[in-house]
């Protein structure tokens, strides 16, 4: 590794191990499983710890029994845990045999030598996968200078899920409103008091709400969603140059502020569990990934119905990404074959994949998806097709979200001003900027 690359390395995965062991200092334990007994172990890190990896850890197990020579232990692990573990296990000599992170992620992890050129596993280069039957613009999250050094799993992103039930009680369809008044106007009608007032009436007591119409719930994801909406992004597009404090970035974020204190339809961020109040039935509309499929549809009995983000600026626009499939550039031999055999077999059953939530990265199983089992597949990965925007790429995406979520939540809980925050934000991202281009 170069000298310049190695010390931004280490100095990039002491911020990241720093920000982690002071900000994130109760992360759940990694879920850690064993599937199979064959003789070669290979050992998968992750960060699914949702209800999508219950569905990558089923997989697995069909995987190894068809495949008895391989045994894989999973290590599911919380993202803003995985990345800085990720960093330090390779310091350290001892990187797991494969792993996934998101596509905006392949820059920064490959700046650092970390990952092995995987055009060989592709067809155009003699390889057993297809390259042309992996989606757009997904697949070319993967590509560093013409070269892949990764394999999508899916697409996913942001939408909305819809409590059809107290969408019915209060006579309205579940739909998503085109722009944000009318937006407000049906949240309002959502919303309700502990007298059954909703937040439209001049009797509603905002200090006592029983109902939401909406909450937050990965607010940097969703910012992002809104950003875009506006016509801003948080970097500009030749990567040097934060972009956060621009006026769509202000308008953005004043419009979710406004949501919880102005017009009183969604709760504070902090404390609030959005996926168990949904299980709850307390709020009809909750923005969050299309990962939330199993949890709406097999832990809870409320009726839901999936729907496109929610649109707060002018123009539609939605963040979505890929998860990746890496390998360390060091693996060989017989773990290695291994790891390409895992790789290829989940690739080729990616509609097993789907019973996720998340969008199959294969353009030939997306066909293969029927509307009645899979509408909310179907749905969200039209909006990514439509009016999707790709997570931003940066080597420094880590560190730039790192600095930017806690200004994020300090507006949204009303301890510091939207222009504060944002201007705070950007100037620390500015300064990882300056450092790491």
């Amino acid at each position: 590794m170069p000298k310049l690359k190695a010390l931004k390395y280490l100095l990039s995965l002491f911020i990241l191990v720093f920000f982690v062991q002071t900000m994130a200092q109760d992360e759940p334990e990694p879920v850690v499983t064993d599937f199979g007994s064959g003789g070669t172990l290979i050992s998968f890190w992750n960060g699914l710890s949702g209800s999508d990896g219950v569905t990558l850890n089923e997989m697995l197990g069909q995987f190894v029994s068809e495949n008895p020579d391989v045994s894989v232990r999973t290590e599911i692990i919380d993202w803003g845990t995985l990345y800085p573990k990720l960093q330090t296990a390779f310091v350290a000599g001892e990187p797991p045999d494969v792993f996934i992170v998101h596509a905006s992620e392949v820059a920064q992890f490959h700046s650092y030598g970390m990952l092995k050129d995987l055009s060989y596993l592709y067809d155009t280069n003699g390889g057993p996968l297809p390259a042309d039957d992996f989606a757009q613009p997904g697949f070319n999250g993967v590509f560093i200078d013409g070269v892949p050094y990764g394999v999508p799993l899916d697409n996913h992103g942001r939408a909305t899920w819809a409590n059809v039930g107290l969408f019915e009680a209060a006579g309205i369809e579940p739909h998503i409103p085109n722009n944000f008044d009318d937006l407000v106007a049906m949240l309002q009608q959502l919303t309700l008091d502990a007298n059954g007032n909703n937040a439209a009436s001049a009797d509603f007591d905002p200090a006592n709400i029983v109902q939401w119409g909406t909450c937050m719930e990965w607010i940097y994801t969703d910012f992002e969603s809104y950003l875009w909406q506006h016509g801003g992004s948080i970097i500009s597009e030749d990567g040097k140059t934060a972009t956060v404090n621009s006026e769509a970035a202000m308008a953005a974020l004043q419009k979710m502020h406004d949501l919880i204190y102005k017009y009183h339809v969604s709760p504070e961020p902090a404390g609030f569990d959005a996926w168990q109040s949904w299980a709850g039935g307390k709020v009809a509309l909750v923005p969050t990934g299309s990962w939330f499929r199993n949890f709406a549809e097999d832990q809870t009995d409320i009726q839901g119905q999936a729907l496109p983000a929610m649109q707060l600026g002018p123009n539609p626009g939605v963040w979505f990404g890929a998860h990746v499939f890496m390998i360390p550039v060091s693996l060989e031999g017989e773990k290695l074959a291994a790891v390409e055999k895992m790789i290829e077999w989940v690739t080729n059953n990616q509609k097993m994949w789907a019973a996720s939530g998340q969008v199959p990265a294969r353009i030939s199983v997306q066909a293969e998806l029927d509307p009645e089992n899979y509408p909310s597949n179907i749905l969200i990965g039209k909006t990514f097709q439509d009016y999707g925007h790709m997570e931003v790429v940066s080597t420094a995406i880590l560190e730039l979200q790192s600095a930017l979520d806690p200004e994020l939540s300090a507006a949204l809980n009303n301890q510091k001003s939207i222009e504060d925050a944002l201007n705070d934000a950007n100037k620390r991202m500015q300064q990882i900027l300056d450092r790491t281009q």
